[in-house]
């Protein structure tokens, strides 16, 4: 679930900009709704066993946590 707090503020920022006042309630609402879907998506991939959420979160997000490493090295 850390993913969660890496990642989705440096998306979120990159779709609405820099600006704090929309960027804290867009990264907390996309950031929820990003959890529940991983909720979702782990318990129905291997129905009816249960994956553990962070499984999700870190297959999506870890993809992109080195792409911006990558892509901004330092300046994270």
């Amino acid at each position: 679930i850390g993913f969660i707090g890496l990642v989705i503020p440096h998306v979120m920022r990159l779709l609405v900009g820099p600006d704090h006042r929309r960027l804290v309630p867009a990264s907390a609402l996309a950031g929820g709704c990003f959890l529940v879907w991983s909720d979702i998506a782990a318990r129905t991939i291997l129905s009816p066993a249960e994956l553990p959420v962070g499984v999700i979160t870190a297959f999506l997000g870890a993809p992109f946590f080195l792409y911006l490493l990558k892509t901004r090295g330092a300046r994270l």
